[in-house]
C-alpha cells in the first residue's frame, strides 16, 4: 500500500476558473480517507486526477513517494471501483475478476489463487460461475470490489459505490467495506455525498466545497470542532442549529451574545479579537439541548418555544421547535416521551455546548469541548 501526497493541486478547463484551487492533503499508508461535499464541489474530479483520468493543471501528486502527474493510469498502481458496476455482461463473475490480470500477463495459477482468495473475503465464492444479470445489485458491487482486490493495488479508489443500492443494502455493504479495509489494511480514497457514509467509514474525512478543502480530520474532530459554518452545517444529521446574533459583551473566558429577540446567551469560547457589536452565528447540536422538564444542567441557558413537528425514530425523536424569537431549531428528545404538535416547550443548553462563528464564518475556539451534555434522559413518569 502507499501514502498519497497532494501539494497545491489545481484543475482548470481551457485555462478558465479553477475547478480545484491549490489543494493540499496528505493521506497516510493504510488510511481510509473519505472525500465528502455537495454536488459540484470537486471531489469526483480529485478522484479522477488520482487515477489518471483527468490531467493535472498544476501542483504535484505523489503515490507511494513517486510523483505520478504524467503517469498513465495503468502505471500508477491503483484500482478503481466506479458508481456503475461496469461488469462485462457476457462474462461470468470469475472471468470478470480475471480479465485485468490476463491483460497484465499474469499466469493462470496466480490468477486463480487471487480470485478465489478475494471471492472468499467478499463471500461471493459460490457466485463465480454466474453472469452479472443473475446477481443482485449488492452482489454486483462486491464483484466490482473483488476485481479491484485481485490487482493488489497500492491505492483503492471508490467513486460513490453505494449510490445505486437501496437503503438496507447500502448499510450492509457499508459494513462490508469497513471490514474489508481492516482485513486488507488498504489505503482507500472514497468519494460520497452522504455524510453518514463519511462519518461511519472514514479514518479521515475531507470536506470539500467550491473546489477548496474546508476541513480535514477524524469524524469526531469535524463533528465536535467544525472550523467554519459550512462544515458545521454539513456534518451531522440533523444539521447543527444556527442562530444569528451580536456580541453584547466580552469576558475573559467567554462571549455574551444577543440572539434574535434580545435574549442574552453566554458562550464559553476564547474571545480572541471579538468586540461588542460584532455579528456572529451561534451553533448548537440537537442532542445538546435538554427539555427542562428533565432538569437543566448547571450553567444552562434557557429557551422557550412551540413544537411544530415531531419525527419519531423509536429510541429518540426529533422535535422541531419555533422559539419565541421566531427562530426554528431541532431538538433530539427521548423517544419514549409523547410530544404533541402545538405544545409549549421549555429547553436549556449548557454554555459550554455552544459553537460560535464570526462574520466570516470562522469558528471561535471552544474552551470546554469535551464536556458536552446529552439530551438522552430517563423517561419522566
Amino acid at each position: 500500500m502507499a501514502n498519497v501526497s497532494i501539494k497545491e493541486l489545481k484543475k482548470s478547463y481551457d485555462g478558465k476558473q479553477d475547478v480545484l484551487a491549490g489543494l493540499n492533503l496528505d493521506i497516510r499508508d493504510g488510511e481510509f480517507c473519505v472525500l465528502v461535499g455537495p454536488s459540484g464541489c470537486g471531489k469526483s474530479t480529485l478522484l479522477r486526477m488520482l487515477c489518471g483520468l483527468e490531467d493535472i493543471s498544476g501542483g504535484e501528486l505523489a503515490i507511494g513517494g513517486e510523483v505520478v502527474n504524467h503517469l498513465p493510469p495503468a502505471k500508477r498502481g491503483i484500482a478503481m471501483v466506479f458508481q456503475s458496476y461496469a461488469l462485462y455482461p457476457h462474462m461470468n463473475v470469475y472471468k470478470n475478476m480475471a480479465f485485468g490480470l490476463k491483460i497484465a500477463g499474469s499466469n493462470k495459477a496466480d490468477i486463480d489463487e487471487r480470485i478465489r482468495h478475494a471471492a472468499g473475503i467478499l463471500k461471493i465464492d459460490h457466485l463465480l460461475e454466474r453472469l452479472p444479470r443473475e446477481l443482485s445489485g449488492g452482489q454486483r458491487q462486491r464483484v466490482a470490489i473483488g476485481r479491484a482486490i485481485v490487482r493488489k493495488p497500492k491505492l483503492f479508489l471508490f467513486d460513490e459505490p453505494l449510490s445505486n443500492l437501496d437503503a438496507a443494502l447500502r448499510v450492509q455493504t457499508r459494513l462490508e467495506i469497513a471490514k474489508l479495509h481492516k482485513q486488507l489494511a488498504a489505503t482507500i480514497v472514497y468519494v460520497t455525498h452522504d455524510q453518514v457514509e463519511a462519518m461511519t467509514l472514514g479514518d479521515k474525512i475531507v470536506v470539500m466545497h467550491d473546489g477548496h478543502i474546508q476541513q480535514a480530520g477524524t469524524p469526531l474532530e469535524l463533528y465536535q470542532h467544525p472550523q467554519n459554518l459550512f462544515v458545521a452545517g454539513f456534518i451531522g444529521s440533523p444539521k447543527m442549529n444556527l442562530l444569528p446574533g451580536v456580541v453584547s459583551a466580552v469576558g475573559e473566558d467567554c462571549l455574551h451574545v444577543a440572539i434574535v429577540g434580545g435574549q442574552q446567551v453566554r458562550v464559553d469560547v476564547a474571545p480572541g479579537a471579538a468586540k461588542a457589536g460584532d455579528k456572529v452565528t451561534l451553533g448548537l447540536r440537537a442532542e445538546h439541548i435538554l427539555e427542562d422538564g428533565f432538569g437543566g444542567a448547571t450553567g444552562s441557558e434557557h429557551f422557550n418555544g412551540t413544537v411544530n413537528l415531531v419525527e419519531h425514530l423509536g429510541e429518540a425523536n426529533f422535535i422541531y421547535v419555533t422559539l419565541t424569537s421566531g427562530q426554528d431549531i431541532v431538538v433530539r428528545g427521548d423517544g419514549n416521551r409523547n410530544v404533541e404538535i402545538g405544545e409549549r416547550i421549555a429547553l436549556s443548553a449548557g454554555s459550554h455546548a455552544f459553537h460560535l462563528f464570526d462574520a466570516n464564518g470562522e469558528a471561535f475556539r471552544r474552551l470546554k469541548p469535551g464536556n458536552l451534555v446529552s439530551s438522552r434522559q430517563p423517561t419522566q413518569h
